[in-house]
């Protein structure tokens, strides 16, 4: 059932290019729509603040459990627009400053958002594309999908996280190989390096990735919330300082009402003898 987005409205980005972002909810699901098809989703400073205030706004709502972001038409994105970057050249680096602040504030939303976000990729993620791509938690990608930092193509280098995020995904050799060379990677190569989480025939990211966030819409709002921070906040910890975060998380966990009632559930005598039949256990790690 498709239903309105709380305190979210459809916004269009700037006429000039036709970028826009659209917005609609399935269910617990917020679907975000990159649409400018006519010229592959390229995206604008315009759709970067929409985006980054639409995400920030779900915050607040429990009624909004996961995200997808996904392109109109036959691509996700062909990342910015470089009719956009030819005429802002000519005009102060100051602004074109702001505009980068903007797509990094767009990233930071997603990195922030308590909700799974999952980007479902058909077709081309190119350049700011695949950066976006890569700082959604989860990438659902057809299976013909291409993928590139094409950035290099034409002068630039990476804005929007793409060399924080390769280089912490990928040994060395492979991100410099992806980020000097600019060549399109496939989703079956990405999915091998553990880059892209599930490939899915042609066609069908949009529906893999919706009935993804779904089920993940069925699970605990805030362990979800405290699972993404402790595995985006390790990166700038040591192993000591993470065992300490995990630890007041856990306890943060175990006290609360959400965790009380799915442990009554999980032990209810229907869920022990389902878990028994299945092979499962009862235990966990603590």
């Amino acid at each position: 059932m498709t239903t309105a987005v709380p305190a979210i409205t459809s916004a269009s980005a700037a006429p000039a290019s036709g970028a826009r972002l659209e917005m609609h909810r399935e269910g617990p699901v917020l679907i975000l729509t990159l649409s400018n098809p006519e010229a592959r989703n390229a995206i604008n400073p315009s759709v970067y603040r929409t985006a980054a205030k639409a995400i920030r706004a779900t915050a607040g709502f429990r009624t909004v459990r996961a995200i997808v972001l996904r392109g109109e038409g036959d691509h996700f994105s062909g990342g910015g627009d470089l009719r956009r970057l030819a005429r802002q050249r000519k005009l102060p680096a100051a602004e074109q400053r702001g505009h980068i602040d903007a797509l990094h504030e767009w990233l930071m939303a997603i990195e922030e958002a308590p909700q799974p976000v999952i980007a479902a990729v058909e077709g081309a993620a190119m350049g700011g594309g695949f950066s976006l791509c890569l700082a959604c938690d989860l990438i659902v990608a057809a299976e013909d999908a291409k993928f590139a930092m094409s950035y290099i193509n034409v002068g630039l280098s990476p804005d929007g996280g793409g060399t924080d995020s390769l280089a912490r995904a990928l040994p060395p050799q492979v991100a410099l190989e992806m980020l000097l060379d600019g060549t399109p990677c496939t989703a079956g190569r990405l999915h091998e390096l553990g880059v892209v989480n599930k490939v899915v025939p042609h066609g069908e990211a949009c529906a893999a990735a919706l009935a993804w966030a779904q089920q993940l819409a069925r699970g605990p709002f805030e362990v979800q919330a405290r699972i993404k921070q402790l595995v985006y906040s390790a990166r700038g910890r040591s192993r000591r300082e993470q065992l300490e975060a995990e630890r007041e998380s856990f306890l943060a966990s175990l006290y609360s009402d959400e965790s009380g009632e799915r442990i009554k559930e999980f032990l209810s005598p229907r869920k022990k003898q389902e878990a028994s039949e299945a092979g499962g256990e009862e235990g966990t790690a603590a």
